[in-house]
């Protein structure tokens, strides 16, 4: 068995980005690099794994989206926190077809829409204030897809914060930024005009989601984010 800082063999059974994510993943968790740390260079890494600058920035865009660490200009990227064992999560790494992608959407349909139900209910000013700016920042994003995946999970997990309810957030915490259908499905499968086509159409659900919470209808919020998660799975299935 390979340990977490020997170079990454072609043979395996995982990709390598997905294998260099857990590589990586593991390092921060047994605390090798620990929280607040620096991961090592993009030209180290390429050396201590074996891998491409292009496999070595996937798996850093991976962890950055999963919310482990962040990239700052001309610093490099920076360990923000450490995966905790034992505690509800789903590992990236698992997630490898279709139908893995269909199970997160069914199970997000189930907590989500109740999630949105509440915030209806229960929102403040200051709350819708911020859906409104997320919202704002998603459609924002047409122009620099790479950043919607962030964007789209920021508004999700303000639903589940304006819900007053820590469980919601908790589960939406765990999920991370990966959750949003896995976009490297979406990457292999789309063509850019496909790809901008999906972000309008996901853009005009949010909105809906944020006006029903807006008017303080629990029933519309609640079919509204069921109808864009059933369009997501949709869109995925081509």
């Amino acid at each position: 068995m390979q340990t977490a800082q020997e170079p990454i063999s072609r043979a395996g059974s995982r990709g390598l980005t997905d294998e260099l994510v857990s590589r990586l993943s593991e390092l921060i968790q047994d605390g090798t690099i620990g929280k607040g740390q620096k991961l090592p260079t993009e030209s180290s890494l390429m050396q201590t794994y074996g891998v491409s600058r292009t496999v070595v920035r996937e798996a850093i865009s991976q962890l950055r989206a999963a919310g482990l660490v962040e990239t700052q200009q001309g610093r490099g990227s920076f360990v923000l926190t450490v995966p905790r064992r034992g505690s509800f999560a789903v590992d990236t790494t698992d997630i490898r077809t279709v139908d893995d992608v269909w199970d997160i959407l069914d199970f997000r349909m189930g907590i989500e829409s109740e999630a949105a139900a509440l915030a209806a209910a229960r929102r403040t000013e200051q709350q819708l204030e911020e859906l409104e700016r997320l919202k704002q920042r998603f459609e924002e994003c047409e122009s620099r897809p790479r950043d919607a995946v962030e964007a789209d999970f920021a508004l999700h997990l303000a639903i589940a914060k304006a819900t007053h309810n820590p469980h919601y957030r908790a589960v939406l915490d765990s999920l991370g930024p990966m959750m949003i259908v896995m976009p490297r499905f979406r990457l292999r499968t789309d063509d850019d005009a496909t790809r901008s086509d999906n972000m309008r159409l996901a853009a005009l659900e949010h909105a809906a989601i944020v006006e029903a919470i807006r008017r303080q209808e629990p029933d519309t919020a609640r079919a509204a984010i069921r109808l864009h998660l059933a369009n997501s799975r949709a869109r995925m299935s081509g």
